[in-house]
């Protein structure tokens, strides 16, 4: 495994080769940004902003969405996968932040995991990315490239992926991380047979996790 040090320097590699990069779900409050995100479980967000324009133009409030006829939702967000379950599950957290929190999306990740749709990649993307925490939410993206880059060992869960990034990075350098890893997953494939591996960042980590095994 990389210790720390070669961890934020591999990441800082990543960024080197991304350049600056963000979130790429369009919302206009926390709430809509709640509700992308929620949307985005097992899609891409390509296919979440295709359809988030309709809804929020339609019920752009947690009152207005709360009210909705599930199937009118179901229509709007079909082309998004498990969209029976995820129109339950936004029109239900619609009237949960509406009824409990005043409209206002909760800045605490165990309220909002407690949202239906949202677990804790949710929690920290929103916490991190509207509220400006320093979180660290762990996608497949993360997580391959934490696997294959020797970070964490191959059954690590995403909780221990998320706890190695955020003890090898400065809070403040979390944000960027998390969208930086996300681009560079999308960029690279990390399943490329080993003796076939041109990318150089892979092939360093390699040596480096063969040196400090050899330690």
């Amino acid at each position: 495994m990389l210790n720390d040090e070669q961890i934020a320097w591999a990441i800082h590699q990543m960024e080197d080769d991304i350049g600056p990069v963000g979130p790429s779900l369009d919302s206009r409050t926390p709430f809509q940004y709640l509700v992308s995100v929620i949307l985005s479980a097992q899609a891409t967000d390509v296919s979440v902003n295709k359809v988030t324009p309709v809804l929020f133009e339609k019920y752009p409030e947690p009152k207005d969405l709360m009210a909705a006829d599930i199937s009118d939702v179901e229509q709007i967000i079909k082309s998004v996968g498990l969209f029976h379950n995820k129109a339950k599950n936004i029109i239900k957290t619609a009237a949960i932040i509406h009824t409990q929190y005043n409209d206002v999306v909760p800045e605490v990740r165990t309220e909002i995991m407690k949202l239906p749709g949202a677990g804790r990649k949710t929690a920290n993307v929103v916490l991190s990315d509207v509220f400006g925490q320093p979180t660290f939410a762990v996608d497949t993206h993360v997580s391959a490239i934490s696997k294959r880059l020797h970070f964490v060992d191959q059954k690590a869960t995403p909780i221990q992926v998320e706890k190695t990034i955020v003890n090898a990075l400065n809070p403040e350098e979390l944000h960027q991380a998390h969208h930086t890893m996300i681009e560079y997953g999308r960029k690279y494939s990390m399943k490329t047979p080993v003796e076939k591996e041109t990318n150089q960042l892979i092939l360093d980590c390699d040596k480096l996790n063969e040196q400090n095994e050899d330690k």
